[in-house]
């Protein structure tokens, strides 16, 4: 392969102004050169910055003309199937889409690398650092790097899979007991795939690796946004080996393929620590692992970055100066309850406060927080651990989750004797909270007296912002929302799917959320143990926004889809308000 044959024409002892340059290589028009031309003199701007402003150009057909002022190659298109992805193995996918990077291949011992940036000196100097060898930059699009990146990343996880399982037919015994503790990596290729299922996990943020055998395969499937997303598929002859190399890292019996089992594997990765809590259960084509991905950290997002704005984020800055109480956050298993449990303490965490928590697990590790890891091998639960800190004079409690009766009683007597209590609480709304501690045989006067306020809260896929189009909704799509208008500032789009997003149309998450605080009108209710609809359209009558309404509201926020909403917001859920 030439590089020659990708390279954009290159203009060589000339020197053109900017305007002649983005006529010949870009879709600019004389007609829009020469207005351009006549507004810069009335206006005195440069002639870039009004031909971006009228959308005449991209802002890459800047950097594409500068690369034929200062002689750098530029490439119109890349040529992915001749990329060796061998070049990539040591570098990280997300490193490659975020410095917007590939490299192309290695002649004459200089290493040729797209870019779309050609003075991201930092990440040129990463690569020196990498290859030992000079590096010879050609500047690319963003959008054809992003693609090439996604294309050739794949395809070397394709081609890895192929050789594993190779390598599963020729070197193991799969019909007989497999000992893997003394393989080497040479010996054992499933040590090597199962290090690529999880660092793929890691790398594209699954929060679960899902790993299904049935009659006559083994399907492979990750949970990333809260989708399950299926990623490959196994013949069903490997799957005993699989098995068995993810039990041995997580300690576990495997010879014990009956009944099922819980483990924990640590690892590091890239520098950072990740925690995979482990879950087996027998079915009848073999043993079914659930792999949960907790990647530590040292910070907790601020509750702005979660998706809190307006009048719940005041309520909840009010609620984290109490100096007594218990504050649930609810939703169910996935919903980021513990991450708004952080990002809450993290607005309280000073050195005049003592702060301790009970988890399992330990996800975030914070400074100036003590924290204790429950261990159910030597008793330590919720329960117990609860009843030393209150001995330790904390301020501040934070209990994982509130799953019994004697952990419920325990952190309403700590809020009691004056100390403030944060923990989690399986309910599908937050008026329902109050109920549930009832069932669990909580005194209702108990509860009215301890408790401050309840958030409820989803997590909703917001839209890529790359590759977002606006949208008008349908007559359907009104009726569904229970919408009779659309608000004047409303700015609603769609998801399209890009390489940026891998396609999906969607590029992270953020919380929607429903707050009740307890009022003397709601405190009333729930002594006289009212039903949590009776709860709710209280709450409602004092301004409570519903999960419901705050869904639709990041819809007429440009940040999601009805489609998304609808997924994860329950029908049920449709008490509705004035938008």
């Amino acid at each position: 392969m030439k590089l020659s044959d990708h390279i954009l024409e290159k203009v060589e002892g000339q020197k053109f102004k900017l305007g002649e340059l983005l006529l010949k290589y870009t879709s600019l028009t004389e007609d829009q050169l020469e207005e351009a031309l006549e507004l810069q003199k009335d206006s005195g701007m440069l002639i870039g910055e009004i031909l971006l402003k009228k959308n005449y150009i991209h802002p890459h057909d800047i950097v594409k003309v500068m690369c034929v002022q200062i002689d750098i190659p530029y490439l119109t298109e890349i040529k992915v199937d001749e990329i060796d992805e061998n070049l990539t193995i040591d570098i990280p996918i997300n490193y490659a889409k975020h410095n917007e990077l590939i490299p192309l291949m290695i002649e004459d011992d200089i290493v040729y690398v797209a870019i779309s940036d050609p003075f991201n000196f930092d990440a040129i100097n990463d690569l020196q650092e990498l290859f030992k060898k000079e590096i010879s930059l050609v500047v690319a699009p963003p959008l054809k790097i992003q693609d090439a990146v996604n294309r050739v990343y794949e395809k070397a996880n394709r081609n890895l899979v192929d050789t594993l399982e190779d390598e599963f037919d020729e070197s193991l015994d799969l019909d007989g007991p497999i000992d893997i503790l003394d393989a080497g990596a040479d010996e054992a290729p499933v040590i090597r795939f199962v290090n690529s299922i999880i660092f793929r996990a890691v790398k594209e943020g699954a929060s679960d690796i899902h790993i299904e055998p049935y009659e006559k395969e083994t399907i492979y499937r990750f949970r990333i946004n809260g989708v399950m997303t299926e990623i490959l598929r196994q013949p069903i002859k490997t799957h005993a080996a699989v098995s068995s190399r993810i039990k041995v890292m997580a300690k576990l019996d495997i010879a014990e393929k009956r009944m099922p089992q819980d483990g924990r594997i640590p690892i590091k990765m890239a520098g950072k620590d990740v925690d995979i809590r482990l879950s087996t259960v027998p079915i009848q084509a073999g043993e079914r692992i659930v792999m949960r991905v907790l990647q530590k950290s040292s910070k907790a997002p601020e509750l702005e970055q979660l998706g809190y704005r307006g009048k719940v984020l005041d309520q909840l800055h009010e609620l984290s100066q109490r100096k007594h109480g218990v504050v649930y956050v609810s939703g169910p298993t996935g919903s980021g309850k513990t991450t708004t449990l952080f990002s809450i303490l993290g607005m309280i965490n000073s050195p005049d406060k003592m702060i301790i928590t009970v988890e399992d697990p330990v996800e975030y590790e914070i400074s100036g927080v003590s924290q204790i890891q429950v261990n159910h091998k030597i008793n330590l639960s919720f329960a117990r651990a609860l009843r030393s800190i209150v001995r330790q004079d904390p301020d501040v409690i934070m209990v994982g989750e509130t799953r019994d009766l004697e952990t419920a009683q325990m952190a309403i007597e700590a809020s009691l004797t004056g100390h403030f209590v944060l923990s989690t609480i399986h309910t599908n709304d937050a008026a329902s909270a109050p109920n549930r501690l009832i069932d669990m045989g909580v005194q209702p006067f108990l509860i009215a007296s301890s408790l401050a306020g309840v958030l409820a809260q989803r997590l909703i896929q917001t839209l890529c912002h790359e590759c977002k189009e606006p949208h008008q909704l349908t007559n359907e799509e009104m009726e569904i929302l229970g919408l009779d208008h659309i608000p004047e500032k409303a700015t609603i789009f769609k998801a399209v799917g890009c390489p940026k997003c891998n396609h999906r149309g969607y590029d992270g998450r953020s919380a929607a959320s429903e707050l009740l605080v307890i009022t003397d009108e709601v405190r009333a209710l729930i002594l006289k143990k009212a039903d949590a609809a009776t709860v709710k359209k209280m709450a409602i009558s004092q301004g409570m926004v519903t999960l419901r309404n705050d869904a639709i509201k990041k819809i007429f926020y440009g940040e999601t889809t009805v489609e998304e909403v609808m997924r994860v917001i329950n029908d049920e859920e449709d008490e509705q308000e004035h938008l």
